[in-house]
Formats: C-alpha cells, sequence, structure tokens
C-alpha cells in the first residue's frame, strides 16, 4: 500500500509509524505540513491508497480529505476532540486515557473512528506519556486500521474541549498542593511550560520530606531546585525565560544567583547506580537524551567507579524515555561560544565512549529502555553487547544537524559491527531504525519486552545469567585481548583524531551549516520544505 504520512514535524510518533509500516511491506513517504498548498500537491505527487496523520497542528485541507481516505491519530479516547486532549487527561488527573484513529471531516476530530486503543495514565510529564503509552496505543490502533481496515464507527457521545490557556495551567503557590503543581507542570511540559512570572517551569518531580514558605526557593540537588509549595515542595528540573525562543535550561544554570544561596541537598535525580546479583547497573535519564559536557563528565566518573567495584557486568541503563541523543545542544547555543562549547562537549563525549570500550574488567552492556540518536547510539555502540527494548528507534547518523560529521569513535565501532558497505549507508540514510531491522544490521544484540518496566526485569535476569556463566572469565579474557588487537592494527587516538578534524570544521569552519541547524533546532523554527529522503514522492528517482 502507498502511505503518506502528514505531519507537523518527524517526531517520535511518526518515526515509529514510518519504521513499523516499511517493515510491513508499504511504501511511506512523508511531507511536513507546511500549508494547504504544499499538502494539496503532496497528496497528487503522492498519489497514496492511504494518508495517515500522526502530528499535526491543524486541520487537513478539504482538497485533500475529501479526495483521499486520511486517518489522524487524537491523543484521546474515541468522543474526546480538541487540540489538548493529553494535557487536559493529565491537569484532571484521569486513572485511564485513550488514542483514537479517526477519518478526517469537515467537523476537527468527529469524522468516523477506524480504531483506538487505551492505556492506564502514569504519573509523569506528557512529553514521557507520549512517548510510552501513547506511541505504543497509537501504534497498535494506526495498524488495525491500515491492515484490517475495520468498519469506521461515529463516536457517541463526543465533547469538545478547547486549548488550555496559561491562566488554567498557572500556579497558585499558596494554595495548591503538591500533586496540583506537579499536574500542572506536568501536562505543560515539553509545550507550552506553565508560565510563572518572568519563567517557564517544565520538568518537575515530587520533593518529598521539603516544605518552606509556598513560593519560594528553599533547596537544590544537582541542577534542581526545589520551590515550596502550599503543603510541601517539587523539584523543578528547567527552565526558560517567558518571552518566545528563549532557550530551555537546567534550573540552576538559568538561576545561579539563586542556586548558590540555596542548601545542598545529597544526590542526583539524572545518575545513580545499584547493584543486584553481582552485575552493576549505572541509571542515567538525562533530560530529552542531551548529555552537557559536565554530564559527560559525571558519567565517565561515575563507570569507573563502577569497573573497581567486585562486580563482573556493568550494565549502561540509560532512561526511560530516552538512552541518549548525544552532546546537548541546549546548552552549547547558551554558551559564549558555541563553538568551543561544542568541542569542549565532543571531547567529553569521546572520554566516556573510550572509558567503556577500554573497560576490562567487566562485560559491558547498554540497555537501551528508550530511543536513541547521533551520538547517543554510537556511545551504546561502546559497550560489548547492545539489547533494546522492542518498539525503540534509533537515528544512527549526524548529518541532520547541518552536516555534522559526528565522533564517539563511531568509525571503528559501526563498521566493526556492521562491515563497512552497511555502516555507509546507515550513516547516509538518515532514516530512523527499527529494532527488528538493527538487529539485522547488527547495530543491536537482542530486542526484547514490550514496556519499560518488561524490558527492565529481563534485562537484569539475562545480566545475571552472564553473571553466573561459566565461561564469563574466558570471555573477558577474549575481550582484552581482541582490544589489543585492534589497538595494533589502529589506535582510538587515531579513529578521535580523523573525527575531531572533520569536526573541527563543522564547529569553526567557514560553512555554518551546523550552527544554523543547531539553531533551528533548539529553538523550534518550523520546517519550511520537507527532506527529500523524507519526502520520497518528490525524488526524481
Amino acid at each position: 500500500m502507498r502511505i503518506l504520512l502528514l505531519a507537523h514535524s518527524f517526531n517520535s510518533l511518526t518515526q515509529r509509524l514510518w519504521v513499523e509500516l516499511t517493515a510491513r511491506g508499504h511504501w511511506v513517504s512523508l511531507e511536513f505540513d507546511v500549508n494547504d498548498a504544499v499538502t494539496v500537491q503532496a497528496a497528487e505527487l503522492a498519489r497514496p491508497d492511504l494518508i495517515v496523520a500522526p502530528f499535526l497542528k491543524r486541520a487537513i485541507p478539504e482538497a485533500v480529505w475529501s479526495r483521499h481516505i486520511c486517518l489522524v491519530v487524537h491523543p484521546g479516547p474515541p468522543g474526546d476532540r480538541g487540540p489538548a486532549a493529553l494535557d487536559w487527561a493529565i491537569l484532571d488527573g484521569e486513572d485511564e486515557w485513550g488514542v483514537t484513529v479517526l477519518q478526517a471531516t469537515a467537523e476537527m476530530d468527529a469524522g468516523p473512528v477506524w480504531a483506538f486503543r487505551r492505556f492506564a495514565m502514569r504519573p509523569a510529564g506528557k512529553s514521557s506519556l507520549y512517548r510510552n503509552e501513547l506511541t505504543e496505543a497509537a501504534v497498535e490502533a494506526v495498524l488495525e486500521a491500515v491492515e484490517r481496515r475495520p468498519a469506521p464507527q461515529r463516536p457517541s457521545p463526543s465533547w469538545w474541549k478547547p486549548a488550555l490557556r496559561q491562566a488554567q495551567r498557572a500556579v497558585a503557590w499558596d494554595r495548591d498542593d503538591s500533586a496540583a503543581v506537579l499536574r500542572k507542570i506536568r501536562c505543560s511540559d515539553g509545550t507550552p511550560g506553565v508560565v510563572d512570572g518572568d519563567l517557564r517551569l517544565y520538568d518537575a518531580h515530587p520533593a518529598d520530606g521539603l516544605d518552606g514558605p509556598p513560593g519560594t526557593w528553599i533547596a537544590r540537588r544537582g541542577t534542581q531546585l526545589a520551590r515550596a509549595t502550599a503543603d510541601g515542595a517539587v523539584w523543578i528540573g528547567h527552565l526558560a525565560r517567558r518571552e518566545a525562543g528563549a532557550l530551555k535550561l537546567p534550573a540552576a544554570d538559568l538561576l545561579p544567583d539563586i542556586a548558590a544561596g540555596l542548601p545542598a541537598m545529597p544526590g542526583h535525580h539524572d545518575l545513580w547506580y545499584d547493584e543486584k546479583g553481582g552485575v552493576g547497573f549505572l541509571h542515567f535519564p538525562f533530560h530529552n537524551g542531551a548529555m552537557s559536557t559536565a554530564q559527560c563528565r559525571r558519567l565517565e566518573t561515575a563507570f569507573r567507579q563502577a569497573a573497581e567495584r567486585p562486580t563482573r557486568i556493568i550494565v549502561l541503563m540509560g532512561g526511560m524515555d530516552f538512552w541518549s541523543n548525544g552532546i546537548h545542544l541546549s546548552t552549547i547555543e547558551a554558551a559564549d561560544s558555541p563553538a568551543d562549547e561544542s568541542w569542549a562537549n565532543i571531547n567529553a563525549m569521546n572520554d566516556l565512549c573510550r572509558a567503556v570500550i577500554e573497560c576490562g574488567s567487566h562485560l559491558t552492556v547498554a540497555a537501551m529502555h528508550g530511543n536513541a540518536g547521533a551520538g547517543g547510539v554510537f556511545m551504546a555502540l561502546a559497550a560489548d553487547l547492545v539489547w533494546a527494548r522492542s518498539g525503540v528507534v534509533l537515528n544512527p547518523h549526524y548529518k541532520g544537524m547541518g552536516n555534522l560529521f559526528g565522533s564517539e569513535y563511531w568509525t571503528y565501532l559501526l563498521p566493526r559491527r556492521c562491515g563497512p558497505a552497511a555502516a555507509r549507508t546507515i550513516t547516509e540514510a538518515r532514516l530512523p531504525i527499527g529494532t527488528a531491522e538493527a538487529t539485522g544490521l547488527g547495530l543491536i544484540d537482542a530486542a526484547f519486552a514490550p514496556t519499560p518496566a518488561a524490558f527492565r526485569a529481563e534485562t537484569e535476569a539475562r545480566a545475571a545469567a552472564l553473571a553466573a556463566d561459566p565461561s564469563l572469565d574466558d570471555r573477558l579474557a577474549a575481550k582484552r585481548l581482541g582490544r589489543l588487537a585492534d589497538e595494533a592494527e589502529k589506535p582510538l587516538s587515531a579513529y578521535r583524531a580523523e573525527e575531531l578534524e572533520r569536526m573541527r570544521l563543522n564547529f569553526y569552519g567557514f560553512d555554518p551549516s551546523y550552527h544554523v541547524a543547531r539553531y533551528n533546532f533548539i529553538r523550534k523554527v518550523p520546517k519550511s520544505r520537507t527532506p527529500l529522503y523524507l519526502a520520497r514522492h518528490r525524488s526524481k528517482a
């Protein structure tokens, strides 16, 4: 079947549907919904059997839905209508929510229902729920609609909920308890944030055991700041200035003077280590998978400390939403010299990757609960084994960020796993890869478990089995010998020098493509056109 994906951006759900539909043999192409004329032209060029709209911010033009079957993915149960469905569900404290695949008609979100799924709500931010529970439900519903072609049903009754205004998201610090504050910030996570004075608030977590005068900043923990509520406090992980286009940054970095005067609490919510059954587990759920220079340094230190423990296996767990997306483009953009900070960040990533590659005392496992992109994928390949949750999407390429060359020893790690020809294809294609394809290519060793919880449980069981394997000593000895042989053939320092020579041109050279692409990405500048590697219907080939 010829399927045209119509989307505002190539977000996580759209990428997942690209992967799943392509894997089932469908011809899939994508068009960014720039304006009516572009959308109409795309439909004419693609000649689709079906148009699927996973993520839109405006209505499909009548000239398209009247001529083609257009299925819209609505993030709410049958009957729910409106542009902020998941926001309302979190704010209202819904225990269960859903996703509906419906046919586009003249009335917004009111067309015949082709498929739907329900899912339990988890106390988490909107972005996390969207990437996990909602995405899994949406994929199931879309595949049912595409492959089974059920008889559409009209929902009855239906209800319209308008966009949430900032007045409805606003926190009344002297009246709202911590649960209400968490709901308000979580339902605004990602976009648009909660406006609070001259700030926007994001990334909220419970701050159990803390209290103070409501509305005041009372403690810091890493780069998080705690703010008192009517009955306790919440941690705020990220902030942005209120003005349009302002950068979202770690809270303590945006308010350094306030942070400096607050008492420090122990621990970091974004990095911890635990042991179970002779296996060390290193967790690093960095926000949006971005890894700043400081975070890379902290993680390298934590890894080296884990390697000194009397264990035999180290599992790099990443986070539930992301494994890693590589260097931290927001902190780079906010730096006095983005080029200098880019250079510092990529070198910190390289130091971390080298520590993992050279670890001869332990068998290392990269356990990918969530998606990974760019340098984050290649950091995973530094481990001896790579496991991924079924449904994870990988983007093992850099070129989309202004033709960035990339480092993290990828020129060593990727060909070693996939072979030189496949390595070139993977990095040049700039397309998302699902776990089935990644396993076939040799990018990952195994994919299993449909949910993060099930993946964590099976990862622990598999790691314990590795630790108990009587052949582990032989395996570690072979690992050390293999590393010595590889080093003799071509030192890691040579790979790094070659990669960084190209990266220096990206950061400091005459071509500003990387800096322009980073600026547009961080500030969410809408795409003016769809790249031809996605818009297959526009390719002359």
